[in-house]
């Protein structure tokens, strides 16, 4: 995935300064792609000067911030974008390495880190359930807001999945050895 088009989708779904940008980013397209907000500020300045956004003068007094909306430009480059295929990228996950050597070096404690990274995993978990409640409780919702939905689910059952994954690990590390 790329930044640029994160970001194209969050100006599609709401035009907004750089700073509202940022923070909507991190609530929401941030939890499965991160950036920095300087990142962000740097990839509004390159898709200006493409010509797939505009910023806007801003409207009233100083300190108003400057608001961005996508150019037709834009939202072709984003259907473009999203109509390609790709494949599946593969996992490169550290603590699967880490495992493997427990295996061949062990004990070493890294149940410790496997307990806390649960932790932090069902912290997640617990948040995407608030959002879920929050905003999909519709009875008869819009594609769009299915489309949405379905991209929290998958994060659901991410967590769902680390959560488990860290529960039977601690189960294997914790079991009499050879």
């Amino acid at each position: 995935m790329s930044l640029p088009h994160a970001l194209l989708t969050a100006l599609l779904e709401h035009p907004c300064s750089g700073s509202e940008l940022a923070s909507r980013f991190d609530r929401s397209i941030g939890y499965f792609w991160q950036s920095t907000h300087q990142q962000i500020y740097r990839e509004l300045g390159r898709l200006e000067a493409a010509g797939w956004i505009e910023s806007l003068a801003p409207e009233g007094g100083r300190g108003r911030k400057r608001a961005y909306r996508v150019l037709p430009a834009g939202r072709q480059e984003l259907k473009r974008w999203v109509g390609e295929s790709n494949d599946p990228k593969p996992l490169r996950n550290e603590l699967m390495v880490r495992l493997r050597a427990e295996a061949v070096v062990g004990p070493t404690g890294i149940a410790r880190d496997i307990e806390r990274q649960m932790a932090l995993h069902l912290a997640q978990l617990a948040l995407y359930r608030e959002i879920e409640t929050r905003d999909f409780s519709r009875v008869d919702p819009t594609k769009a807001d299915a489309l949405r939905h379905l991209v929290l689910t998958a994060g659901i059952m991410t967590e769902t999945l680390w959560v488990e994954f860290c529960r039977q690990a601690l189960a294997v590390l914790a079991a009499p050895g050879d």
